[in-house]
Order: structure tokens, then C-alpha cells, then sequence
């Protein structure tokens, strides 16, 4: 198939063939000594940056690597900081920005501009799992202060990975792009290069995760601000770097691709920008702006985002200076790099308490009712999807109405009703207290879980999203429309909607998570902890999706089998909390004994309070499914009869008399 697609490629060849062979080579390797050119030079300014702050490193009783790991490590942190956005935005070029194959047996492969955006994909996601598995050993030499071979002799290099933490998260990354890069050599399609793009944005996120500004106070807040900047600067700078080369073949940036990609440049940077300052709020404290050498390339980073800025707006509006662009924000990934290696200005004050140090925050008052409903800690990562999925919704029903056509409200409340819960359970005193108190904790596992994704699944947003969006026609990129529909109709969503699939996620996961070490895992780490809330909210909207929801799921079994489903579901649930209020065993023990809130001094007892709370809000949402379930089957019984008694009108009853002559010749035969 790929041999296929490249043999059409080159017969219809590309935007630049215009000036004949030798031209396309030329333009390839201009382009390819200047990408090696432009990364060497980031790489050579992000050496001299990183050796500018070594000198705070032995006042914090920190080892000092030798320098020439150092050098090591700025250099490989530019080229896979800048080989995994090249990579990210080619995939993104040739799955949403570049024409589709609408027919024939190519339909659904990318174009020749797509097809080349793959390839290069692939060559940068190569260098960037190389480069992320070569930082990985840099960078725990860096830390340790050891040599190289030191670290490659070692008798266990993974669990030297996982002690230091962050060699482990560009271990990680360096997989994940390993992995894009072979899937490359075999993607001709537009759905699995979205499928890429989003296993390359996913695999930018283990170094933020477990990065510096993952510790201390605020870390939760710094976690989710870090991974958004990773992503942010990848896409920005990722995107800006394909439109280059779109425009070094020939390519004009006008109709549904620019559109399309100033929208991902606006969201990309806007996210870059905001996460930033973030974090430099969070890593700073007073007086350390011009007095260490972190702040002062916070000044510089801050003076190069008023630049680029600047810039973009007039790039937007004039569709021009795109190379400019692009070579001041290769200067943001060498500041980037310089402030990744500094020491943030808050660790030269040591005043984090226990429970900055485990949640990130304290929680000095017990909990009650009211500071359930006042004591906000923001979410970031929730509340920014939160908002996103409300206002997404809202614009898509405003879409259906202007053009005469109606939504009903019952679904709208439904769906943002959900996402109030979901806010709660994340961002209210629940979500607050949550990291501390088991029985708050079971509150928003029970919400995120049960009541949540009830609500959204009657949302309907897939039926939704069917009805307002237009496709995108043809010779035209695929729209967010075929988006839609190309994930709802994949084998994976075939897969995760199967009943037994969905009731296996959905039972078994309680099980997995509490009786195993993974809850008192997904407690220290913030990154775990969100992973956790992600995976309840998703299996929780997969297990009601196919049986009460409106959209029409994959696989969807007929009412009988709904209610078989669910009354399956319902003694494992029963069973679980009983489990926990019989139990003496603490879990996640350590993590709350090291926590030691004061007010909070028998640990079991609240933790046989989460065990009711449980079994109580596990068998009422239940038993409030069942009675919708039953209803949706009674309506749809009765719009069955409906429609049989308007056909039978229309016809005189010919189904009826048809049975009866049917009857009457079986009589007549038997006589």
C-alpha cells in the first residue's frame, strides 16, 4: 500500500515539480542542510546558556556533573526539543491541514504534500527517541555527578531511570517517538498520522511530569502548567515549521489550511504563553527576577514571547515572515533549555511543609460541608477541558438553531450539568480535600465515575456534533466532521463500546486500582493522580455511552441486554464497598501516614466511611440508570407502535390482512 501511494506520489508530483527534478532536489537539500544547520546553532547557544548557572549547584549540595556531560545534555535537549515538534507538526500538517484522497483504492491516503510531511515525521521523530534515550543516560550523569560509563555500567540503569525520576520521563519520550518513527514507515492515511500526532503529543508529557517544578509547593498547579507548555511550544513551533516547508514546495497558505492553521498556531501559542507565566509565578519569589540567573532568562524568555507575539500578529494578518517566526522561536527553545537547567528560585528557600511537599498544598482546617462548597483549588488540566467542552457544545447548538433546526434542552442541561460535576469533583473543597481524606477521595471517584459520565452521555455530543458540522467536500482537508466520524467508527471504539469489554473497564478497575499498589502510587505523584481521575471519568462515559446514551455507540446491544449489563454491574459494586468497610487493612497507608493530618487521626475509620459512601453512591446512581433505561425502552416501544399504526393507515393494514390470509391458507391446507 505505501509503495502504492508513493509510486502515485511521484507520478503526480508534487508543487514544486514545476522547475523539473534537479529543482525538487535542490529545494530538498537547501532545506535539509538548513534544518541541520538551524539545530546545530540552537544547540551551540544552548551549551554556552546551560554552563551560566553551575555555581548554585554545590550551594545546594547538588553534584556537578563534568562538563563535558553538561555540554551533552543542553545539546541533546535542543535537538529532541526541536526534533519532536518538527515531527508533531508534520503529522498534524498531513492529517488536518493537507488534502485527502476522496476515492478509488487510495481513498482516505494523504496527499503528495502529506506524504512528504509523514516522511519527514518520521526521520525527526527518529532523532528525537534516539536523542530522548541518549538524554536519558545524560541527563543521570548530570544529576549524580557520575561519568557516562558509570551510569551505562550500572547494574540496574532502569531503576537508576526511576530513582532520579526525570531520566525516566525522557526515557519515556524517547520510546513514544521510537514508536511513531517505525509507524511511520508505514502510514499512508490521514486517520492513523492523527492517530500519530496524538501518541507524539502524549509522549512530550513524562519529562514535564517529573521535571523540577513537579516538587514543593504548588507543584499540581506547576505539573499540569509544564505539560501544557510542552505541548503548546511543540505544536506552535511544530506547525510554524511545516508551513515553512509547505511554502519552500510551492504552497500557498489560503483557504481551509490556513484557516486551520492559524487556529492551531493561535491555540498552540496562546497555550505556550499563559503555561509559561505559570510557572515562572509559581518558581519565583520576590526579588529573584534580576537576581539569579534563572530570573534573568525568565527576562529574556518573557522579551522573546513579546517578540514572537508581535510578530504572529503580523504573520496572521499579512500571511508573511513565517522563517523570521520561526528562528525566533528556535531562541525560545535555547531559553527554555537555559531555565530547564538553572535552579528556580524557589528551591533556594527551604520552607515547604509535608503537605506541600505530597499534594501541594496544605490542608490545615478538617473538612465540612462548607468548605466542600468554598474551599476551591483549581484544576487546571479539568477546568480547561471543562470549559472548552461547555462552550464547544453550546456553539454547536447555536449553529443548529440559526439554521432552523432544534436541539433539545434536556440535552444541553445534561451535558453541562456533567461538567459541573466533574469541576466539583476536581476543583471544589472535594477536590481540594480529596489527595487527603479517603472518604472525600471515594466522593469524587463516585462522581467522576458514576454521575458524571451519566449526565454527558445524555448529552449527546457525538449526535450533536453530526447535526451542525458540515463535511469538509472534496479536494478539501478533512474536517472536524470527518474527525468525528473516523473515531467513532474505528475498530478501537468497536472495541472499548463491546459490553463486555466496557463492563470488564468498568468493574475490574476498582478492583485493580485499590488492591494493588497503584492507589498509593497515583497519591505521591500528581501526574498519577490526574491519570486516575482521567481513567474513571473515561471508562464511567464508556460503560453508559452504549446503554443509555444517546448517541448510537459502535455496539449497541438491544434494551434487554442493557438492563442485563447493568444489573451484572451492580453486586460487584456492592461488593467492593462492603470490601472496604470490612477490611482492616489501610490502603495507601504510607502516603497518609507520612501526610499526618492533625485533625484527621483515626485513618481506618475514615477509610470505612469511604467504604459506605461506596456502596450508597454506587447502588443509587445504579438503580437512578436502571429506571432511565426502562423509560428510554417504553418510549421507544411506544414510537415502534406509532410508526406501525402510520403505515398501517397508509396501507389499509396490508401487514395484518397479510398475516390473516397467511393463517387462512394454513387453515385451508390443514381441512
Amino acid at each position: 500500500m505505501s509503495a502504492r501511494v508513493e509510486e502515485e506520489h511521484v507520478q503526480d508530483g508534487d508543487r514544486a515539480g514545476a522547475a523539473g527534478p534537479a529543482r525538487r532536489t535542490t529545494v530538498r537539500r537547501r532545506t535539509t542542510v538548513v534544518g541541520v544547520g538551524a539545530v546545530v546553532v540552537l544547540a551551540a547557544l544552548a551549551v554556552a546558556a546551560n554552563l551560566l548557572d553551575t555555581g548554585m549547584y554545590p550551594r545546594l549540595g547538588i553534584p556537578v556533573a563534568s562538563t563535558g556531560v553538561q555540554v551533552l545534555v543542553a545539546a541533546l535537549r535542543t535537538v529532541v526539543t526541536v526534533s519532536s515538534a518538527v515531527a508533531l507538526g508534520s503529522l498534524l500538517y498531513a492529517a488536518f491541514l493537507s488534502p485527502a484522497n476522496a476515492s478509488g483504492t487510495l481513498a482516505g491516503a494523504v496527499s503528495a504534500d502529506g506524504y512528504r510531511a509523514v516522511r519527514r515525521a518520521g526521520w525527526t521523530a527518529a532523532a528525537a527517541g534516539v536523542g530522548g534515550l541518549l538524554l536519558a543516560v545524560a541527563t543521570a550523569a548530570d544529576l549524580s555527578g557520575a561519568a557516562l560509563a558509570e551510569v551505562l555500567t550500572g547494574r540496574d540503569l532502569l531503576g537508576t531511570f526511576a530513582a532520579l525520576e526525570e531520566p525516566m520521563g525522557w526515557f519515556l519520550t524517547g520510546l513514544g517517538f521510537c514508536v511513531v518513527a517505525l509507524a511511520c514507515i508505514w502510514t499512508v492515511s490521514w486517520r492513523v498520522a492523527a492517530v500519530l500526532a496524538a501518541v507524539a503529543a502524549v509522549s512530550l508529557l513524562p519529562p514535564p511530569a517529573v521535571g523540577q517544578a513537579a516538587v514543593g509547593r504548588g507543584h499540581d498547579w506547576a505539573t499540569d502548567a509544564g505539560a501544557l507548555q510542552a505541548v503548546g511550544l511543540a505544536v506552535w513551533l511544530g506547525v510554524l515549521t511545516a508551513l515553512v516547508l509547505h511554502r519552500r514546495h510551492g504552497g500557498s497558505l489560503d483557504g481551509a489550511l490556513w484557516r486551520r492553521a492559524r487556529g492551531l498556531l493561535t491555540a498552540g501559542g496562546v497555550t505556550w504563553l499563559l503555561s509559561t507565566l505559570v510557572l515562572g509565578l509559581l518558581l519565583a519569589i520576590p526579588g529573584s527576577v534580576t537576581g539569579t540567573a534563572w530570573g534573568r532568562w525568565q527576562l529574556v524568555e518573557a522579551g522573546l514571547a513579546a517578540g514572537l507575539a508581535a510578530g504572529w500578529a503580523v504573520v496572521a494578518r499579512r500571511r508573511r515572515g513565517l522563517v523570521p517566526l520561526a528562528a525566533l522561536s528556535g531562541l525560545v527553545v535555547v531559553a527554555a533549555g537555559a531555565m530547564a537547567h538553572a535552579v528556580p528560585p524557589r528551591f533556594l528557600v527551604r520552607t515547604d511543609t509535608e503537605g506541600e511537599v505530597l499534594v501541594g498544598y496544605d490542608l490545615p482546617e478538617p473538612f465540612t460541608a462548607l468548605r466542600a462548597l468554598l474551599d476551591w483549588r483549581i484544576n487546571i488540566l479539568f477546568t480547561l477541558v471543562a470549559v472548552a467542552a461547555v462552550l464547544l457544545y453550546v456553539h454547536a447548538v447555536r449553529l443548529l438553531r440559526a439554521r432552523g433546526d432544534t436541539w433539545a434542552r434536556g440535552r444541553t442541561l445534561a451535558w453541562v450539568c456533567g461538567w459541573i460535576v466533574v469541576e466539583l469533583s476536581t476543583s471544589s473543597g472535594i477536590g481540594r480535600f480529596s489527595p487527603g481524606m479517603f472518604s472525600v477521595h471515594m466522593i469524587s471517584h463516585m462522581s467522576l465515575n458514576m454521575l458524571g459520565p451519566v449526565l454527558l452521555a445524555l448529552g449527546g455530543p457525538v449526535t450533536l456534533a453530526l447535526r451542525a458540522l458540515r463535511p469538509a467536500g472534496r479536494g478539501r482537508p478533512p474536517g472536524p466532521r470527518e474527525w468525528v466520524v473516523a473515531a467513532v467508527e474505528s475498530p478501537v471504539a468497536r472495541v472499548l463500546t463491546h459490553p463486555l469489554v466496557t463492563l470488564a473497564l468498568f468493574v475490574g478497575s476498582f478492583y485493580l486500582l485499590y488492591f494493588t499498589g497503584l492507589f498509593e502510587a497515583a497519591l505521591r505523584f500528581h501526574w498519577a493522580h490526574q491519570l486516575m481521575n482521567i481513567h474513571f471519568l473515561a471508562v464511567g462515559y464508556l460503560f453508559f455511552w452504549p446503554l443509555i446514551g444517546v448517541d448510537r455507540a459502535p455496539v449497541r446491544l438491544p434494551h434487554l441486554g442493557r438492563l442485563a449489563v447493568l444489573l451484572a454491574a451492580m453486586p460487584f459494586h456492592a461488593f467492593f464497598g462492603i470490601a472496604l468497610m470490612s477490611t482492616d487493612e489501610l490502603l495507601g497507608g504510607n502516603f497518609y501516614r507520612s501526610l499526618a493530618l492533625p485533625w484527621l487521626p483515626d485513618l481506618l475509620a475514615d477509610q470505612k466511611v469511604g467504604g459506605g459512601i461506596a456502596w450508597a453512591t454506587g447502588e443509587v446512581p445504579m438503580l437512578l440508570v436502571v429506571l432511565a433505561l426502562l423509560t428510554q425502552w417504553s418510549r421507544e416501544d411506544e414510537r415502534d407502535a406509532a410508526r406501525h399504526d402510520r403505515r398501517a393507515d397508509r396501507d389499509d393494514d396490508a401487514e395484518l390482512r397479510a398475516y390473516n390470509e397467511m393463517l387462512a391458507r394454513l387453515a385451508q391446507g390443514r381441512r
